[in-house]
């Protein structure tokens, strides 16, 4: 199959020899699960349990709410020991509404879970409402409820499904590991999701550093008699092959249309652990209670690959994998390039988590900042075409809008540009911060707007109100007079009859 150039990217030293030998081990439950109901883009799921119920495995512990959501379940079976706030995964460390549930050693599913027989005979509607009611997101990150993006089918014509294996990122290993030693269970979940977009045609793309991965998937479409409709395709190594729309322009050679998707192309998405979680909610009925996260770092005593129920602590993790050699010079939730650095080893892995980082000091790299030599490296690096210096000046200096005006928006944040940068300045965390400003401002901005539409609301209903009293009041006029030239009228009568 020919592949496609293209722009940009960058070569970091990909330091998966750490973990990439390490097969998928079961992590033992710790004493408690905090699990968040914001693990996934749009609304937070809404709890469904109360305080001190006792809960299987897979039962549901807060539901959906509206188009953009995802149910959240039962990691183990246990009591529900507190509705609360807990420590988010994420930078900032701001506490977000969790359910934490203390296991009871039994981890026993709930009754009545099953799969069904034969998959490929259910509707598309019917996949996408079990893939939605199991919680399965995106996988590779972006947390993307899975069955709305199955939807698509209804709104774009698709011929694709790509399942995207590249894990560009430096240290990652979930997902080879996954395809090495679930490959059947990912293909099939691959070929459900292509029954239920409608489309025949799937590419497994894996980076030519996963040799193994890629042969496993090749063996199983081997195995699994589904012909040339299923084709491995090996990927130059190179960063950020990972970002779906850089990886579909290398597959078929179109560029996704700016603040467009890969669906405009007729190509649809997905992460290996999407389609192995996929596969289990369809052929076993088990809901997205678990998934692979690599702990790996040169601070990381025992790099490991680990299967880990959600709302586990990463300090958990991490004592399982022998601890610290060294204190860790940088903790990160995810891989180094795009990761969130993580304030605490407290909060719990979430269904985004692939990873857990623990970084050595000679692994960060950290050198202090100069001035601009405008050399435009970071340029020729940035896979989207954009002028990261030019951006970040104009971020500096307060102006925002200009940033805008460059490209921020189609800026994907992988850290290619700060990558290179010989003067060592953060632009990535400068586009961090002039995107989050902006979605502040816009938040804002709708705030207003929507404090004068309902001010607008409330002024028109009472002038509505005013004009029902006074047309009441006017009409109680005319039939009082009206009542009173009815009761003159007799009283002239009977004089005009008298006289």
């Amino acid at each position: 199959m020919r592949l496609f150039k293209i722009r940009g990217g960058v070569h970091p030293e990909d330091r998966k020899s750490l973990a990439a030998g390490q097969p998928i081990e079961d992590l033992p439950l710790p004493p408690l699960l905090h699990i968040p109901l914001q693990q996934h883009i749009g609304w937070a799921a809404a709890p469904a349990v109360r305080r001190g119920q006792r809960v299987a495995k897979g039962e549901l512990l807060a539901h959906s709410q509206g188009a953009i959501s995802a149910p959240v379940h039962a990691p183990t079976s246990g009591r529900v020991a507190g509705i609360g706030s807990f420590p988010a995964n994420h930078a900032s460390g701001l506490s977000v509404p969790t359910i934490t549930i203390q296991p009871d050693g039994e981890d026993r599913w709930a009754d009545g879970i099953e799969g069904v027989p034969d998959p490929f005979a259910l509707t598309p509607e019917e996949i996408a409402a079990r893939v939605a009611a199991a919680g399965i997101v995106g996988m590779g990150g972006a947390t993307f409820p899975s069955a709305v993006k199955l939807n698509l089918r209804n709104k774009y014509t698709l011929h694709t499904l790509a399942i995207n294996g590249a894990e560009c990122e430096p240290y990652l290993t979930c997902d080879d590991r996954l395809m090495r030693e679930q490959a059947a269970g990912v293909l099939d979940g691959a070929r459900i999701m292509a029954h239920a977009l409608g489309v025949e045609r799937i590419l497994i793309a894996i980076e030519n550093n996963k040799p193994q991965a890629q042969d496993a998937m090749d063996q199983a479409i081997v195995e699994s008699g589904v012909g040339a409709t299923v084709q491995v395709v090996r990927l130059p190594v190179r960063y950020p092959m990972g970002s779906e729309k850089h990886l579909v322009q290398t597959l078929i050679g179109r560029e996704t249309p700016a603040r467009g998707l890969t669906a405009d192309l007729g190509v649809v998405v997905h992460n290996p652990a999407t389609a192995f979680a996929v596969h289990e909610a369809l052929r076993k009925g088990w809901p997205l209670v678990s998934r692979v996260v690599t702990v790996t770092g040169g601070a990381i005593a025992r790099p490991r690959n680990l299967r880990v129920p959600f709302g586990s602590p990463v300090e958990h993790l991490i004592a399982y994998c022998g601890g610290f050699r060294e204190p860790p010079a940088r903790l990160i939730s995810g891989g180094p390039m795009m990761g969130q650095p993580l304030s605490s080893d407290r909060v719990p892995i979430v269904k985004g988590c692939n990873g857990v980082l623990a970084l050595a000091a000679d692994e960060i790299n950290h050198r202090e900042t100069s001035t601009c030599i405008r050399c435009a490296s970071c340029v020729q690096a940035c896979p989207i075409g954009l002028v990261p210096l030019e951006m970040a000046a104009n971020t500096r200096a307060g102006n925002l809008e200009e940033t805008v005006g460059l490209g921020l928006m189609d800026c994907i944040l992988c850290g290619s540009c700060s990558f290179v940068c010989p003067s060592h300045i953060p632009l990535v965390q400068y586009f961090n911060y002039a995107k989050g400003e902006m979605a502040a401002r816009g938040r804002a901005k709708q705030k207003q707007t929507e404090i004068k539409r309902l001010i607008e609301q409330r002024t028109a209903r009472m002038e509505a109100i005013q004009r029902a009293k006074v047309e009441a009041m006017a009409a109680r006029k005319r039939a009082a007079a009206a009542a009173k030239q009815t009761q003159s009228a007799p009283a002239s009568a009977d004089a005009e009859a008298t006289v």
